[in-house]
């Protein structure tokens, strides 16, 4: 399994949650205070909402969510072959799950992670929904 993942900036996650709902064709795959998900099949994509009032409408992050933690550390050598620098997250907590995970930065500034979720869990992450940690909207250093 491989999808392309669209995490939006949202000012009311209700509403949000209900227009996805709608336009999707699909109720969230995972609901939590700031946060939801959709785990779409056709065409495979992993649609996350955060809710960030005042920036609804923006994008927070791409990413592309992959089966195994195997597949993530391939892509950290092959993104360091490349030349990219990366950001490794290994059994970080972020968006309600465990996962291991790399990051780049695009030349736009745009933040794409390369991701595996391990196990879920019951917090967001090691700061609030919206902030700059986990899967913020600041790029890594």
């Amino acid at each position: 399994m491989s999808r392309v993942q669209l995490a939006l900036n949202v000012d009311d996650l209700d509403q949000a949650v209900v227009f996805y709902t709608k336009l999707l064709g699909v109720a969230p795959a995972k609901r939590r205070p700031g946060y939801a998900n959709f785990a779409v099949a056709e065409p495979p994509l992993k649609l996350v909402l955060l809710e960030n009032p005042g920036q609804g409408g923006t994008l927070n992050h791409l990413g592309v969510e992959v089966a195994t933690s195997r597949v993530v550390h391939d892509e950290i050598a092959r993104l360091t072959g490349e030349g990219l620098f990366t950001d490794e997250e290994i059994g970080t907590t972020c968006c309600f799950a465990t996962q291991d995970k790399v990051w780049v930065t695009g030349p736009g500034g745009e933040r794409w992670e390369v991701y595996t979720v391990l196990s879920d869990s019951e917090t967001f992450g090691e700061a609030p929904v919206g902030s700059d940690a986990c899967c913020g909207a600041a790029a890594p250093a």
